[in-house]
């Protein structure tokens, strides 16, 4: 009978598998309350794979997802599809004993609920098709699952299973990669199968008696559940002040700056630690309370401690942010469900305790992806662009957004305003303090103008008066608001040909005013705005803040370091020279930064080209100029040695001018160089030994850092290798971090001799793949992300994601001639936060 039959559709599952063995349950058909359930469990059998499961009339349809699912909408996964499964299996966690049907370890991965698209139906799985929509903790949207063509002679059913692109979609290695706990106890693969008591025996026990052992087995799981302050412990970081941005007449030009859409909003720095949410205006005003869905919606994340910079706004008529639509949301109640407000997250200020406003732009916001790598709407993060500002600034004006912000790359976070992030407005809009109104002439209008002014020096200084931009709501409220801040004289000196008929006010409410232009100072009535509009009032900043904003020059451009001798053959073999690798380095310095900057670091210079002498460097006592910066670190022997880093581009091409061609980083940060954030296991194999070997190797350890909850990323080595990347919150120390990582490596060589050793041996290595933990103790560096390589070629170390190595043909595949491709490739959505995750060291 055919999977699924109407007739008894759990008579292929039940047998399947000897009741008296296994710990699943023997099949009974029911409905969930919902009536309309989707599970997802992560099932490490004879091979990983997700099984997929719909309720369908009392029973779960189930496919087999080898590779797991993809929110890539490109992706098209392998999805056979299995024997219907009883409800009473929908939570089930545990291991089931090998030798038996399904043995392994089972995880909870995904739940909740799923309907078909309006017009379809669950009928639709008999025809091979079926359009739906997912409502889970980590599956959202629409799906679309379609039976393949059947062979000749084939038993089983071939689907596809493919996300449909909505705002849900995302990378192809977003969710397996990342998603590594269960949903139902937070536990890893590895803790769930060290559980001996996750096992269930179901001997013979059906009816009262199986119930009873489902009790039994759910109330275990309970109390193997990781509590959230487990997972998320800590407060929420205090506030900080913002970094705020000058206005300025253009966009700045080159590859030392990104570019984000100024958002029309509310400033917000969002505090967090798993279910402790505080949102605070950029004057460190708590105004939790104001934005309840959008903590709701954090809280729902369950984040580590973090501060986030970012902007609330709410969509006006035309979809675009509009900051009188988020004064009508604020006015409408703040604990409204129906909220259309978003969070536009654009800065990581601090993560699990560590303070990263000293790090460089690009890779705060690096991390910022990665850490809401899960997030979806009403919580977004701002998108960016790297150089190509003018056409971002051009873009967003036709669409009429405010502006963009701009943003130089290698500076540090600072709380006041700064020239590296600037401000470019296609509209003129600025505060003004309301000093007072005119009356209207038409009875139903409260008013008919305010007088505006802003404060020069400490003087306040009158800039003339606004009409329009007032709706009804608006003109009630504003009438009310100014009716017990009455005085007798105005605030500002008002020429007294424009005062007649004024009523005035304290000057303590600030309005923001779109205008056309504001007149000359230096002629009569001058200074003054022309064709204002009311946007409404902004109750984040104090009147005595509000200044005239004037747009400066543009930042120029940072002068670059001069490249000597340019025309030097650095590799003899395919005759690139020393100013093709500056050029190479100058274009992908956003690419390098994220995952260099500040580190301590090793340079392999080759002055004469890499055919002749080349040698290490790691110490430096101002010899490379000053964008090269020291750091004294303590040595074995007590004493101290100046460590090179570097911050921004110059620093990196001052490094290339000395002869440099190799970066090699620590495993921490010279900021904090006793606290190790990264571990790197390089696969190293004997000489002679094929590539897909060493691919193949590179999946297994991220198999089994996978089962250990942590997230791991590829790199090809530009070498003959590829290493393994585990990023990690700082806390623990290089003890620590040597001993995991040597243990790690000893028990993958301990479990497959044949294939692996853990030991410098050349003896031993002989055939064998060599785990390289070594790099992970205190001093001894690892290869850069985009890191040229003093090699044949001039190959460089290039991250990729997982699904991409399976079609990679080697450790070298891209050189220092690729910089154009490397760029375009590293905007990918699946390779966006590579290198990044917010994950600490299992205990030992």
């Amino acid at each position: 009978m055919a999977a699924g039959a109407r007739k008894d559709p759990l008579a292929t599952y039940n047998a399947k598998r000897d009741f008296k063995k296994t710990a699943e349950p023997a099949g009974k058909r029911q409905s969930s309350p919902e009536g309309n359930r989707f599970i997802v469990q992560k099932h490490a059998a004879t091979r990983l794979h997700w099984d997929f499961r719909l309720e369908v009339d009392g029973v779960l349809k189930s496919w087999a997802v080898t590779k797991g699912p993809s929110l890539d909408p490109e992706d098209k996964r392998l999805a056979v599809r299995t024997e219907d499964h009883p409800m009473s299996y929908a939570e089930f966690e545990g291991t089931i004993p090998k030798g038996e049907y399904g043995g392994g370890t089972v995880m909870l991965w995904d739940k909740g609920t799923w309907d078909p698209i309006p017009g379809k139906s669950a009928k639709d799985i008999e025809d091979g098709h079926l359009h739906f929509v997912l409502h889970g903790e980590r599956m959202k949207g629409e799906w679309l699952l379609v039976r393949m063509k059947p062979r000749p002679g084939e038993k089983r059913e071939n689907w596809l299973l493919r996300k449909i692109d909505d705002k849900h979609a995302g990378g192809a290695g977003d969710l397996v990669e990342r998603a590594l706990s269960s949903v139902l106890t937070g536990r890893s693969m590895a803790e769930i199968a060290a559980d001996k008591k996750a096992s269930h025996s179901l001997k013979g026990k059906k009816g009262e008696v199986f119930a009873a052992e489902m009790e039994k087995a759910a109330a275990h799981n309970k109390r193997a559940t990781k509590p959230a302050a487990k997972r998320s412990a800590g407060k929420p970081p205090k506030f900080a002040a913002p970094q705020l941005a000058t206005l300025v007449d253009a966009v700045p030009a080159g590859n030392d700056w990104l570019h984000e859409i100024k958002f029309d909003g509310y400033r917000a720095l969002v505090a967090v630690a798993g279910t402790e949410v505080r949102v605070y205006t950029r004057k460190g005003l708590d105004w939790t309370d104001k934005f309840g869905p959008l903590v709701q919606a954090v809280t729902a994340l369950d984040l580590p401690p973090a501060l986030i910079d970012g902007e609330i706004t709410a969509p006006g008529k035309d979809g675009n942010p509009s900051f009188s639509a988020l004064q009508a949301e604020l006015k409408r109640g703040h604990g409204s469900q129906k909220s259309h407000m978003d969070f536009h997250a654009f800065d990581l200020l601090s993560l699990n305790g560590e303070d990263l406003k000293a790090l460089p732009q690009i890779e705060r916001k690096e991390r910022l992806e990665a850490l809401l790598a899960q997030a979806e709407p009403p919580i977004r993060v701002a998108d960016h662009v790297i150089g190509a500002g003018e056409k971002l600034y051009a873009a967003m004006c036709q669409a009429g957004m405010e502006g963009i912000i701009s943003k130089r790359i290698d500076t540090p976070y600072r709380g006041t305003r700064t020239k590296s992030w600037v401000k470019v407005k296609c509209t003129r809009r600025q505060e003004f303090v309301v000093i007072g109104w005119t009356q209207s002439s038409a009875k139903a209008r409260p008013f008919a103008s305010l007088f505006l002014a802003q404060h020069e020096g400490n003087t306040l200084v009158y800039k003339g008066k606004v009409g329009t931009g007032f709706d009804t709501e608006t003109l009630a409220d504003l009438a009310a608001r100014m009716k017990p801040l009455a005085r007798d004289t105005p605030a500002a000196e008002v020429p007294r040909i424009e005062a007649r008929g004024g009523h005035w006010i304290e000057p303590e409410l600030v309005a923001e005013i779109a205008f056309a232009e504001m007149t000359a100072a230096n002629e009569p009535g001058g200074g003054r705005v022309r064709h204002g509009s009311f946007l409404g009032l902004r109750s984040d900043k104090p009147a005595k803040a509000v200044k005239p904003e004037k747009a400066q020059p543009a930042p120029a451009p940072e002068p670059t370091v001069r490249i000597s001798n340019r025309d030097r053959v650095i590799f003899p073999e395919s005759g690139q020279t020393k100013g093709q690798l500056a050029d190479y380095y100058a274009a992908v310095v956003p690419l390098m930064l994220p995952h260099m900057a500040g580190r301590p670091i090793s340079l392999v210079r080759c002055p004469q080209g890499r055919a002749k002498k080349c040698f290490f460097q790691k110490h430096d006592s101002g010899m490379f100029g000053k964008d090269v910066h020291q750091v004294p670190i303590r040595e074995k022997d007590g004493g101290h040695e100046d460590y090179i880093y570097v911050e921004d581009s110059a620093g990196i091409l001052a490094c290339v001018q000395m002869g440099t061609i190799e970066f090699h980083g620590w495993g921490s940060h010279a900021i904090e160089v006793e606290a190790p954030d990264r571990m790197v296991f390089d696969l190293d194999p004997d000489e002679g030994l094929d590539w897909t070997h060493v691919k193949q190797a590179a999946f297994d350890l991220r198999d089994r850092l996978t089962e250990l909850g942590l997230t791991s990323f590829a790199m090809v080595s530009g070498g003959k290798g590829v290493h393994v990347v585990v990023p990690l919150t700082p806390g623990h120390d290089w003890e620590a971090h040597k001993d995991f990582s040597k243990r790690f490596a000893e028990a993958m060589s301990l479990a497959e001799p044949d294939r692996f050793v853990a030991t410098l041996s050349k003896a031993k290595r002989k055939g064998k793949i060599f785990i390289d933990y070594l790099r992970n103790q205190r001093g001894s560096t690892a290869v850069m992300p985009y890191s040229a390589r003093a090699r044949d070629g001039a190959p460089v170390a290039v991250p990729i994601t997982w699904d991409e190595l399976e079609n990679v043909e080697s450790a070298h595949e891209w050189s220092i001639a690729d910089s154009t491709e490397l760029i375009a490739r590293a905007r990918r959505k699946d390779l966006k936060g590579w290198g990044f995750a917010a994950q600490n060291l299992p205990a030992a």
